[in-house]
């Protein structure tokens, strides 16, 4: 005996005491998806046939349930459920969560329960209560259905239990086995002309009044098919047609239905297009009968909406919430066919409808029409393709999963709107919206997934430091579209006088499969990111920028503080850099608009000066009046005859180490007068419309970057590179030959990549960089005398574990952050990784690694 139930109810096990619920259910569900009343009351009681506890175990039950179908999880209820008020809660439940509720009836004979009851050995309820129990079972059966129970199947034998089998079908949204690719339509309104251009410019081919697409490609129509335009039967007829030739999917529209309803005899206002529908019936030569029987079994076959490709797309004529997706009830077709209203009425008459999509947070793509725009634009993962063809506007359609638009325009205004439609804004949608972030999308523990790491739990109390450094100090958010990674330094030196070398960074990349890497000078300056745009109409329309105090782009340092304070200065600089790129011919050959640029800017005292003053040049400057005072007391005891010959040869090396470390960070400062004196050195093209340059070697970044700089070369400064083949030694050589050169001339030292910018060995992600910085820089770092054999041995112990941890997961949030700009994603969405970046550097690492 086979039993069908939806993939996704509330299943009801009725039925009194002893007539086998509990051996049904193990016997065809999951353990995880029973709920047991007696489980329940153990839970609440360490007793399973406490009836004092019977209160307190439904509760428990319910909410147990209650968190399964919010969650779209199969869930069976096992308990007696033989009264329609023990029924109600539950039924009332899966009503809630807009899924359909079944009861599977255990009608067996009394005499059967009686005598498994007997063989209990926890409780025996008796003869008498079973009878009871079958007693109040009888009287409830036939109302089953009107308590709102959609499935019933009634089982009158121990035969007839044991030979069920139970199939579970897909919910009728369901059709996440179909991936596409579609192309989906907006609404048609009878403009069956523009439908046929439309179609043909997909690459449709017609057979008919069948269109099929030659590479496969199927066609979503999204309603509001009749009504209003020249052509509506024929629109129908094709839409029909293809459908049931296997080649489209419909949902229906509100006009759809209301043609149905008036089909059905049911009263209508015929109104809004709907006697355009009827007049073309009704010049047909029998009244168009047979053509009314046909679309009345269409229109009514359709289901609201459809959830596709795993889940990755979702298709309804009014749009659909994120937690309404996949579901089946009264509520969730009402949105699919007109959305959300707030029950009053415009000036027009029309319905004031609320903007759900302005408050979708959902992973799917959802694509609607109903209310006619004009122009087809995304917000928060959802496009409205409805651009008023029979208004005068066009018939669209969206290419999934390539997220492409195409339109053909009306040939004329077939139906004056009753409403007007509104004039494109200035910023889109999605850019007026993302004015404002929402503390939820970045607060409290997160998990957020990456394309090159997976997910990367950032915790709390580290999102709220980042969360305290933007709301004070950030940008305008919609400038911040990435945050560089922190770089872990190589495997301590073997040297003895070093602490780190080239031979320990190419050792390191050597055993993570790493073949070539190149070598760049590391600049001793500040990190800076560059977005840069060719003009402000491309600040405005691509990032959203009205701000009239706002440049073509920004340059902010990496914690997502403005770099200049000084505005006019950073005005200089965006406009000379833009116009060594458009001299450079990198707008053309990028087919851009805009650049974000990973750059360093130099000097280090330009961003960094107080701290220079304050924790830098004070150490010196102390360190040298103490050591001076020492060595002028210890000269004079000496010159008296003490012995302290050791003593002051410490001091006098003291002094020679703070001489050291004062000269060493000196290098690093020079004047600046506004713009003259600056240097910016950039090193990575990371982003430009429609692309995040991963798949490009490190040595095509270096190639576009130094022809930019080379248009500007007194303000740009292009950086020195070289390309090392790891199991060629002489190539090692030459390269740690060159290192040695730099840092003997005072730089700071290199930084080593793998040739390719994202590389990894096996399954795991290489690190994208390693510094390797010279000994007279790393005085800075670890204070004049790290050189002192007994300080260098303790430094040789240090851990780099967690810093390249770190290192990684950043730069995996960076990227995340840059290809969700670039794939036009809401900004909260880019936020989320940005912020995770900050949130990650408020770990308790030591900095000076």
């Amino acid at each position: 005996m086979k039993i069908e139930l939806p993939e996704v109810c509330l299943v009801l096990l009725v039925g009194a005491s002893g007539s086998g619920k509990s051996h049904f259910a193990r016997r065809h569900f999951q353990p995880t998806e029973i709920i047991s009343s007696d489980t329940c009351r153990a839970l609440v009681d360490d007793d399973e046939t406490s009836m004092a506890a019977t209160a307190d175990a439904f509760d428990l039950l319910n909410y147990i349930a209650s968190k399964r179908l919010a969650r779209m999880r199969f869930t069976v209820i096992d308990a007696t459920s033989i009264r329609p008020e023990d029924r109600k809660r539950l039924v009332d439940l899966a009503r809630e969560h807009d899924l359909m509720a079944a009861a599977i009836v255990l009608d067996l004979p009394e005499g059967v329960c009686v005598e498994r009851d007997g063989h209990r050995p926890d409780r025996q309820l008796g003869r008498r209560i079973i009878a009871r129990q079958r007693s109040q079972l009888r009287r409830g059966l036939r109302g089953l259905k009107r308590e709102g129970i959609r499935f019933v199947h009634h089982l009158h034998t121990v035969e007839e239990v044991d030979a069920v089998h139970i199939e579970r079908q897909p919910l009728w949204p369901n059709r996440r086995h179909e991936g596409g690719p579609f192309d989906i339509v907006g609404d048609i309104h009878g403009c069956a002309d523009e439908l046929e251009a439309l179609l043909r410019q997909l690459g449709y081919d017609r057979d008919g009044d069948i269109y099929a697409h030659p590479e496969g490609r199927r066609l979503l129509f999204l309603g509001d098919i009749v009504d209003r335009g020249p052509r509506i039967l024929d629109a129908c007829r094709y839409v029909r047609a293809t459908v049931a030739a296997g080649n489209a999917l419909c949902v229906p529209g509100n006009h759809d239905m209301k043609f149905v309803r008036l089909l059905r005899g049911k009263k209508v206002t015929v109104n809004h297009g709907l006697h355009d529908t009827l007049a073309e019936l009704e010049a047909l030569p029998d009244k168009g009968a047979t053509i009314k029987g046909d679309l009345l079994s269409f229109f009514d076959g359709l289901v609201s909406h459809y959830v596709l490709d795993e889940g990755r797309l979702v298709v309804a004529h009014a749009g659909m919430k994120q937690s309404y997706q996949g579901r089946a009830s009264g509520r969730v077709r009402a949105f699919a066919l007109y959305g959300e209203t707030s029950g009053e009425t415009d000036e027009y008459g029309l319905p004031v409808r609320h903007d759900w999509a302005a408050d979708y947070r959902g992973e799917a793509t959802v694509v609607y029409g109903h209310t006619p725009v004009t122009e087809a634009e995304w917000l928060n993962k959802t496009i409205n393709i409805d651009t008023g063809c029979v208004f005068g506007g066009r018939l669209s359609a969206l290419r999934y999963p390539e997220l492409e638009l195409i339109s053909v325009p009306a040939t004329q205004t077939w139906c004056e709107p009753v409403k007007p439609l509104a004039p494109a804004p200035e910023v889109s949608a999605q850019q007026a919206f993302d004015d404002l972030l929402d503390m939820e999308d970045v607060s409290g523990k997160r998990m957020l997934q990456t394309r090159l790491r997976g997910n990367i739990t950032i915790h709390e109390d580290h999102v709220a430091a980042a969360v305290e450094a933007m709301g004070r100090f950030a940008v305008d958010p919609r400038w911040l579209i990435y945050l560089p990674p922190t770089m872990s330094p190589a495997s301590t030196s073997t040297r003895q006088d070093l602490l780190e070398h080239p031979e320990q960074v190419f050792d390191d990349y050597r055993k993570q499969g790493v073949e070539q890497v190149v070598c760049q000078r590391k600049h001793m300056g500040s990190r800076a990111v560059v977005v840069l745009c060719r003009d402000l109409d491309v600040a405005r329309k691509r990032f959203g920028l009205l701000d009239h105090d706002e440049g073509p782009g920004i340059c902010y340092t990496r914690t997502g503080r403005r770099f200049f304070d000084d505005l006019t200065v950073e005005a200089q600089l965006l406009e000379r850099l833009a116009r060594a790129v458009d001299r450079a011919g990198l707008w053309q050959e990028l087919a851009t608009d805009w650049l974000c640029l990973d750059c360093e800017l130099m000097p280090w005292s330009a961003k960094a000066q107080h701290l220079l003053n304050t924790q830098y040049a004070a150490v010196g400057a102390a360190a040298t009046a103490t050591t001076a005072a020492a060595i002028e007391a210890l000269t004079t005891a000496r010159d008296r005859g003490a012995d302290v010959g050791e003593l002051l040869d410490a001091q006098t090396r003291r002094r020679e180490l703070v001489g050291n470390y004062r000269t060493a960070y000196g290098q690093y400062c020079w004047p600046v007068d506004g713009i003259d004196g600056l240097q910016l050195a950039p090193f990575h093209l990371l982003a430009s419309e429609g692309a995040v340059h991963l798949d490009r070697d490190h040595l095509w970044h270096m190639d576009r970057l130094a022809r930019i700089c080379a248009e500007e070369d007194d303000l740009l400064l292009a950086t020195s590179h070289r390309k090392v083949v790891l199991d060629d030694i002489d190539s090692c050589a030459e390269a740690s030959a060159w290192w040695e050169e730099l840092t003997a001339a005072g730089g700071e030292g290199m930084v080593v990549k793998p040739i390719d910018f994202v590389t990894r060995a096996g399954r795991n992600l290489a690190q994208p960089a390693l510094k390797c910085r010279g000994r007279e820089y790393l005085r800075i770092i670890y204070g004049p005398e790290y050189t002192l054999p007994e300080n260098l041995e303790r430094l040789r112990r240090r851990g780099l574990g967690r810093k390249r941890s770190l290192a990684l997961r950043e730069f995996a949030l960076g990227i995340e952050a840059l290809e969700r700009f670039v794939r036009q994603e809401p900004l909260r969405r880019v936020h989320e990784c940005v912020f995770g970046v900050l949130a990650l550097e408020s770990e308790p690492i030591d900095p000076r690694l």
